[in-house]
């Protein structure tokens, strides 16, 4: 693939004063790709001085440690944090399973709460200046009996940035995602084109149908990397968009 060439503040409570700019991350489906655009934002905000924190609410497949369940995705976004945090308030919801979240949490006798993933998410603000959110799976994930990953992004109410996986299918994911993210009355500031199908016909017919058809910015395409740094990922994204 060719390489192409907004933010609202943390709604707190009053006793919390501070405010932190960020983006939520979210995906056209699972395995696109989300984490590694994430570790990119991060590093190419950090590179223009900026203090950067990231969480990830909610992650399944957990292994077991010293410090109790943890996530591999959730560590890497936590050694990619400007400030030394807790991993709890990084990643407040781990599942052992590799399983959809919220049966996961049935499983464990649990309940995720949006309330608490938003309490957690103020402690990252109050020691960065921008903090990302990367979402679990796809736009529309349950994380309990009545609500799904978008009420977490709801209440957050940070601009979305959308990781379209480029494979077979990924127009379909990726309009449908955008029509949710603006249903739900949110707004999309950029998308990135992540190609995880190196072997995608028409790669390019692909990227211009929906550079023609999202009215946002594409903020970076990613060729297929089969073992992808941090740093060369950062290099492709466009932030002036975004900032």
């Amino acid at each position: 693939m060719k390489l192409f060439t907004g933010t609202h503040g943390c709604r707190l409570s009053k006793a919390e004063v501070f405010v932190s700019k960020g983006f939520f991350i979210t995906g056209t489906d699972t395995g696109v790709g989300k984490t590694e655009i994430t570790l990119a934002l991060m590093k190419g905000l950090q590179d223009k001085g900026h203090r950067v924190n990231a969480m990830k609410p909610i992650a399944t497949g957990g292994k077991k440690s010293s410090q109790g369940l943890v996530n591999d995705d959730a560590l890497r976004l936590r050694s990619q944090s400007s400030s030394d945090i807790e991993y709890k308030y990084i990643n407040p919801y781990i599942y052992e399973p590799a399983i959809a979240p919220h049966i996961a949490a049935q499983c464990a006798g649990d309940t995720i709460e949006v309330g608490r993933v938003k309490e957690n998410f103020g402690k990252l603000c109050s020691s960065s200046d921008y903090t990302l959110v990367e979402g679990i799976g796809g736009w529309h994930v349950p994380i309990n009996k009545h609500q799904s990953t978008v009420d977490i992004a709801k209440q957050i109410n940070l601009p979305i940035i959308m990781v379209v996986g480029f494979r077979l299918g990924c127009l379909n994911h990726a309009l449908l995602t955008y029509q949710a993210i603006k249903l739900a009355r949110l707004r999309c500031v950029g998308w990135v084109a992540n190609t995880i199908d190196p072997n995608l016909e028409c790669m390019q017919e692909n990227y211009t149908a929906l550079k023609e058809r999202l009215d946002c910015p594409c903020i970076g395409a990613v060729p297929y990397i089969n073992q992808p740094k941090t740093e060369d990922i950062a290099m492709l994204l466009k932030l002036e968009q975004l900032l």
